[in-house]
């Protein structure tokens, strides 16, 4: 089976610190994406998230280098998964940018060619949200939800 890769980028007016912690703390990541959640940041630990009330992504945790770098596998539960539990990765590179902000760039890699396109837009969608409120705003109610 072909795979690629989804790599989306943001420009981000909070310190790599901040932003990390968007990652690592339940609360925090249910503020820019997903329902309810269980995350346990550390190599091994448990991801998993229902990000729309409809289905749960789900992982582990690989590489957690705060506040610059955190890995984990991603995949859907599910029997007809395209992308099972755990099957691609999701890295995510925190570097500081400008006066105190970040870069963030999200690689989502060992996606099967029919999931790119739903991933792309997903993170796109839930990166704009996490700017947003890693900024201190608050991006209102999840539109997909």
């Amino acid at each position: 089976m072909t795979r690629d890769v989804v790599t989306v980028q943001r420009s981000i007016k909070a310190r790599p610190a901040t932003v990390f912690s968007f990652f690592t703390d339940r609360d925090r990541w249910l503020s820019w994406q997903g329902v309810t959640a269980e995350i346990d940041p550390r190599p091994g630990g448990v991801f998993r998230m229902n990000v729309r009330g409809d289905g749960w992504a789900s992982g582990r945790f690989v590489v957690v280098e705060p506040p610059h770098r955190i890995t984990f596998t991603w995949g859907w539960e599910g029997e007809d998964s395209p992308v099972p539990p755990g099957s691609s990765t999701v890295e995510v590179l925190l570097e500081p940018e400008g006066d105190g902000g970040t870069r963030l760039t999200l690689i989502h890699s060992g996606l099967p060619l029919p999931a790119l396109g739903m991933h792309r837009e997903g993170w796109h969608h839930y990166l704009d949200r996490l700017s947003v409120r890693a900024s201190g705003g608050d991006p209102g109610p999840d539109a997909t939800v």
